[in-house]
């Protein structure tokens, strides 16, 4: 017999079924007993009752939750005062006829059937195999793949070529010390902190690009917005100015989340998660938006080369207040504060053409127009005390042609972050890594 899907089962009253999956929960009332049964399109009730099957009774008599089970069954069309309206398969039932047990579970240290897991988060993460199978843990990482498919979407419509970058390096992106460093075969290499340089070495290529890519920050600090590994969804477009690079990182920003609005409706009801209003996302330069932080909340930070956490939070509530907008985009950074390759603005070069796209009161994207002179990219890289040599494939891109050009990166982690409402961006990351961590507690190993 072939397997039915779960979802698929209420167009099948009346016949007989094969399904596959977990026990989600089971509850015996008399002689009879009730199980929910998931797979990975939803979850039906089945009803094992021995006058209609004593093999699949003595089975159910074995069940616990997360015995995975292939189960035969008739579809029976629930009474009316039975319907269950928060199941897409709450009109039916299965009444079982024979139950085979494909693994057993061992008793779960914490119950898996309530609507919030409500565990500390070092537990969360101890048992993240098994809290992942929460309802809840599910809809977030349901909703950052509809994330991660929403920018696919709008980065292929801005005509970019997917791209895939390594994670290993011969010198460190930014230049900076925040960096993990490898024995790569004796040699000294790095893990990548961003796919920025093999990105815009493919501009002369495609001109326009896009790739998902893990990014390395060695970060010595340990914050509910900082991993030590993060999920960078990255465009580069050749052939744009300042202007059009804000544009299109608006538009595909907007998309992303309009498309896991749609594609997750069920998530967004069900755990009531707040729409992001459609509409013109606001811009202001660094210092504008300081200047706002002063008058509005009284801080002084008019001088300071970056937003602190309480400005982004602070900036995107007036932002929303102001604008009714979600997002706001931050341009103009002081030049020194940003990478080499960033472009200085020609009417005053003490500033650069960089911005960042803030969300809910956190960071989610950054980027910028790009140097594309050679010479001047040369000159950038000494200025900053680092060896041309550690960028030879690079800069042979630019030798030899490169457009104007510029990029953006998102990070998926804090975008899932700020769409769930999540305190800790780890709760946002599958398997997260930071100080204290790789898959265990580093103080256990």
């Amino acid at each position: 017999m072939q397997r039915v899907l779960i979802a698929e089962t209420v167009g099948y009253i009346d016949r007989e079924v094969l399904i596959k999956g977990w026990i989600k929960t089971r509850r015996d009332h008399g002689k009879l007993i009730f199980l929910d049964v998931r797979d990975r399109s939803g979850i039906v009730q089945v009803v094992i009752n021995p006058h209609v099957s004593q093999n699949a009774y003595e089975q159910g008599q074995k069940l616990r939750s997360e015995f995975v089970v292939e189960i035969i069954g008739k579809v029976n069309k629930r009474p009316e005062k039975l319907v269950n309206p928060k199941l897409e398969t709450g009109t039916v039932e299965i009444e079982a006829t024979a139950i085979a047990i494909l693994a057993e579970a061992d008793v779960l240290p914490f119950d898996l059937d309530q609507q919030e897991l409500n565990l500390e988060l070092p537990t969360l993460l101890d048992f993240r195999s098994l809290t992942l199978r929460h309802p809840k843990q599910q809809a977030i990482f349901a909703v950052q793949a509809a994330l991660a498919a929403g920018f696919r979407k709008a980065a292929e419509q801005l005509g970019c070529t997917e791209i895939v970058v390594p994670t290993i390096a011969i010198s460190s992106t930014e230049g900076g010390a925040e960096v993990f460093a490898v024995d790569y075969y004796g040699h000294k290499a790095f893990m990548t902190q961003s796919p920025q340089l093999y990105k815009q070495m493919m501009v002369p290529i495609f001109e326009r690009v896009w790739t998902i890519a893990h990014a390395y920050r060695a970060e010595p600090s340990v914050t509910t917005r900082h991993l030590a590994e993060t999920t960078q969804l990255d465009c580069e477009l050749g052939f744009v100015n300042f202007e059009e690079l804000l544009d299109s990182l608006e538009q595909v920003g907007m998309e992303m989340v309009s498309y896991a609005q749609s594609k997750c409706q069920d998530i967004f009801t069900t755990y009531n998660l707040e729409k992001v209003p459609s509409g013109k996302i606001p811009r202001l330069t660094l210092r504008e938006a300081q200047e706002v932080i002063f008058k509005e909340f009284g801080r002084d930070g008019r001088k300071e080369k970056d937003l602190a956490p309480q400005d982004e939070v602070d900036i995107c509530k007036w932002v929303k207040e102001k604008h009714h907008s979600d997002f706001v985009t931050i341009t103009h950074f002081p030049t020194k504060a940003k990478p080499f390759y960033t472009m200085p603005d020609p009417k005053n070069p003490e500033y650069s053409l960089s911005y960042d796209l803030l969300f809910r009161g956190v960071e989610v994207l950054s980027g910028s127009q790009r140097i594309n002179d050679y010479e001047m990219l040369v000159a950038s890289i000494k200025n900053r005390g680092m060896n041309t040599k550690d960028f030879t494939m690079y800069l042979q891109a630019f030798k030899y042609g490169m457009p104007p050009e510029g990029g953006f990166s998102f990070g998926l982690e804090r975008m899932t972050m700020k769409i769930f409402g999540l305190s800790n961006v780890r709760e946002a990351s599958l398997f997260p890594r930071d100080m204290e961590r790789i898959d265990e507690r580093l103080s256990r190993i």
